[in-house]
C-alpha cells in the first residue's frame, strides 16, 4: 500500500488552548492506531498540518477533519507519494514556537491560497530538521 504526505491548512474556528489540548491527545491515540504521523503547527488564524502514512488511513483521517467545526476553509496545500516520514516517531508533533512561516498579516493577505506544495513541505521539512 503506497504512503502519501498530505498538508492542508484552515483556520480555526473559536480557538482554545483547552480545544488544542484536547485535539492533540485525541489525534495521537487515533494516529497511533492508525499508523498515522505528523505534525501540527497551530496559532489562533491558522491550523497547518502534514499528515503521513498508508494513503487509506491519511485520507480517512483528512476527511474525518475536514467535517470538523472546529476548521474553517480547509484546502490542501500539498498531497504526495512518499517513501519516508518527516516524523515517524511523533503520532501528532506540535509546534509550540509557532516561528515557522507567515505573519498573521501575510496569512490575511492570502499567503496560504498563495503557497505552492513545495513551500508547505518545506515548512515541515524545516520544523523536522530542527527537531533532530
Amino acid at each position: 500500500m503506497p504512503m502519501i504526505q498530505l498538508i492542508y491548512a484552515s483556520q480555526p474556528l473559536g480557538f482554545d488552548v483547552s480545544d488544542l489540548r484536547a485535539i492533540l491527545v485525541t489525534s495521537r491515540q487515533r494516529n497511533e492506531r492508525d499508523d498515522v504521523t505528523g505534525a501540527l503547527i497551530c496559532r489562533a488564524d491558522i491550523y497547518l498540518q502534514l499528515l503521513e502514512g498508508p494513503q487509506e488511513a491519511v485520507e480517512a483521517t483528512f476527511q474525518r477533519i475536514s467535517r470538523d467545526r472546529r476548521h474553517v476553509g480547509v484546502k490542501v496545500l500539498s498531497r504526495r507519494e512518499v517513501t519516508e516520514r518527516l516524523f515517524p516517531k511523533w503520532a501528532m508533533r506540535d509546534d509550540p514556537v509557532q516561528s515557522w512561516m507567515w505573519t498573521q498579516d501575510e496569512v490575511n493577505a492570502g499567503a496560504v491560497d498563495r503557497a505552492t506544495p513545495d513551500e508547505a513541505v518545506a515548512i515541515f521539512e524545516r520544523l523536522a530538521r530542527e527537531l533532530a
